[in-house]
């Protein structure tokens, strides 16, 4: 079949979502003005660049974790795993501005080492992230939309130790979460390892 997103598609419900996945799921935390935490999950999150290391999260509408990245300047993208996705899910849900995701979602906070916005304890890796850019989105005739783009340079990175084997942060074992649209996510419990054709025989993909 062939559609044009323009003129709707003939399914019951948008493939869209589905076809772009899995996706890594941007669990992010900021503060407001006030210094009050909030904390969301964002599937539309991606890594934008390796040097400096860079990440970008987007939003339809104008969130909370949106506002208060573009007004502190700041945010912390936080791992989701197989034993954080129900807390995860949990954070999701609207609240009143100013009310804790962190405490609805029972997560402990930590405190980050160089921004504001504190990381959550259980996850086995955060990267604090200072705002780079913010960027509203527009279609291909130049007109805005209620999308947002903010894409933050990571000045500071935490790992669980238990994660870490042979050098290597272990994906698999820390059973990272991933969107696959609709209401499906996926665990991340088995990889696999393709050289690519200018690697010397002792490097590894991604270096």
């Amino acid at each position: 079949m062939f559609y044009e997103p323009s003129k709707g598609h003939p399914l019951p419900w948008d493939p869209f979502k589905a076809i772009v996945a899995p996706r890594p799921i941007g669990w992010i935390s900021t503060v407001d003005r006030d210094g009050r935490a909030n904390l969301a999950p964002y599937s539309f999150f991606s890594i934008v660049q390796g040097k400096p290391p860079m990440v970008s999260f987007a939003s339809e509408g104008l969130k909370d974790s949106v506002v208060n990245a573009r007004d502190t300047g700041e945010f912390v993208v936080n791992l989701v795993t197989a034993n954080s996705v129900d807390a995860m899910n949990a954070s999701s849900k609207s609240l009143p501005r100013g009310e804790s995701e962190f405490d609805y979602a029972k997560l402990e906070m930590a405190p980050s080492s160089l921004v504001k916005p504190p990381r959550v304890k259980a996850s086995p890796a955060s990267l604090e992230c200072v705002v780079a850019d913010f960027l509203v989105l527009r279609d291909r005739g130049g007109r805005p939309l209620d999308g947002f783009l903010i894409i933050g340079e990571v000045v500071g990175v935490h790992i669980d130790r238990a994660f870490l084997e042979d050098g290597r942060f272990r994906t698999d074992k820390a059973e990272v979460v991933a969107r696959c649209g609709y209401r499906d996510y996926a665990n991340v419990t088995d990889m696999f390892t393709l050289m690519r054709p200018d690697d010397r025989d002792d490097s590894l993909p991604g270096l």
